[in-house]
């Protein structure tokens, strides 16, 4: 590559040395298109329109450089020539050759190139605004414009800037749930069936307001029959987890527990869901963290709404494997006042449960009611880790013996069989609890179960 010449050099160190100086970069942008080095006069122009986006000077250097047709090839009226390309004297540049008179050129001369001359006033210039529609949708803008902030509320909460994610009222219902009868009917007596008459609750003075905790061991359904409560209350449906409230930053927990009930409280009716309430409200005497206690005492505060309305229309469910590791003020009239045990599936619950993990999978000749009945103690995860097992002992069959064939009985009575409960364990801790620690009746329930059951 041929070396620059001098004066091209020159001002290459003087625009590296004042970069934002437009008419220096133009000059050299100028000389570098006259010496037949366009792609480096475009890379200037665009430097100086970054800039100066609105020098005409540079737009028209620009497009001379690009060779865009009808692009000038002089500078805007009023404007020089770079120092040192200047026409020779009594010879104007073509295009503005004319006669005092306003004559064009003499005939059949034409300028370099071969193209005859224009006048600069009559040719078009380059739309600029065109261009820019035409490449809009190929080149997105660099940078977004801030959106306006959202109107803030008297606790200084953006209105409708919910951050969590709540589930619009429908789906689910308790009519889904199969069997558990009687889960659904104390749900009904001691939850649902207030809600639903407002008229018998403005008689009798019942707030729109309530608490529910679901306990028992994992894997029964406990979060599914929440939104079944959800649906049945035509209520949007807000499901809170340990990861949702807890930050390592202090004061973080607190604020984002509090944004949960007030995005709940601008959605209502709704129903907060506390999945594992152990973790979010864990007794406050056996935390060594002050954050933790801090993010129970907020729940409460919470619970308890800043007045006896703030809350009306919001339903909290909890669930906890553990109710005895609860803050015993969550439990206290007005927050969590009523429990309900979710024990594991009965005989209906398996046969429906069976039927939706078995629905796509290729199976001959399956009694269900057989099936419901070996399987007895077992939860929800467990009955479909029992499809899952029957369906890879007939695909692993099926690979070893290259003819694909049915899942049967057989497979299922044979996962089925080596299956453990997986709700043993909790059974063997919650009897001592049950036993020992009956404050106020609250493990009524579970003593019943397991005395029905000869486990106590």
């Amino acid at each position: 590559m041929p070396e620059d010449p001098p004066l091209i050099q020159s001002l290459r160190t003087a625009v590296a040395a004042a970069p934002a100086d437009v008419p220096l970069r133009l000059h050299l942008a100028e000389l570098l298109l006259n010496a037949g080095q366009s792609e480096a006069a475009v890379a200037e122009a665009a430097v100086a329109l970054q800039h100066a986006p609105g020098d005409a000077q540079a737009r028209h250097l620009m497009a001379r450089a690009m060779g865009i047709p009808g692009a000038p090839q002089q500078a805007p009226a009023g404007q020089q020539q770079p120092t040192g390309q200047q026409a020779p004297a009594g010879q104007q540049p073509w295009g503005e050759q004319q006669t005092s008179a306003g004559q064009q050129p003499p005939a059949g001369q034409q300028p370099p190139g071969g193209e005859p001359s224009v006048p600069v006033s009559s040719r078009p210039r380059f739309d600029w605004r065109a261009a820019e529609e035409q490449v809009g949708d190929v080149v997105p803008p660099r940078f977004v414009a801030a959106e306006a902030p959202a109107r803030a509320d008297g606790d200084g909460d953006p209105q409708g800037a919910d951050a969590w994610d709540v589930e619009r009222p429908g789906g689910v219902r308790l009519a889904d749930v199969g069997g558990m009868q009687e889960v659904k009917d104390r749900l009904e007596a001691a939850f649902l069936a207030p809600l639903r008459n407002p008229e018998l609750r403005r008689l009798y003075g019942k707030s729109l307001r309530g608490g529910l905790l679901l306990y028992g061991p994992p894997g029964c359904g406990k979060t599914f029959i929440a939104r079944a409560v959800a649906g049945e209350l035509g209520a949007s449906f807000l499901s809170v987890s340990v990861n949702d409230v807890l930050d390592m930053w202090i004061g973080n927990s607190e604020r984002n527990m509090h944004e949960i009930f007030q995005t709940a409280r601008r959605q209502a009716p709704c129903v907060v869901f506390l999945d594992e309430l152990d973790a979010l409200g864990a007794k406050r005497s056996r935390t060594a963290h002050s954050g933790m206690r801090n993010t129970v005492n907020q729940l409460l505060t919470e619970l308890d709404g800043i007045d006896s309305a703030a809350n009306e229309g919001v339903f909290v469910l909890a669930a906890t494997n553990v109710p005895w590791d609860v803050d015993t003020a969550l439990r206290r009239p007005g927050r969590l006042d009523r429990t309900l045990l979710v024990l594991p599936p009965d005989t209906p619950a398996r046969e429906a449960i069976l039927r939706y993990h078995l629905r796509e999978r290729p199976i001959e000749n399956i009694d269900l009611g057989r099936l419901a009945k070996v399987t007895e103690g077992l939860s929800g995860a467990d009955l479909a880790h029992v499809c899952e097992a029957a369906a890879e002992r007939a695909l692993l069959d099926s690979a070893r013996t290259g003819t694909v064939r049915m899942i049967g009985m057989k497979d299922l009575l044979a996962a089925a069989k080596d299956v453990v409960p997986s709700t043993e364990p909790w059974f063997a801790a919650a009897r001592n609890v049950a036993m020992f620690a009956n404050e106020g009746g609250m493990y009524d329930d579970l003593i019943t179960y397991l005395k029905k059951r000869r486990k106590l």
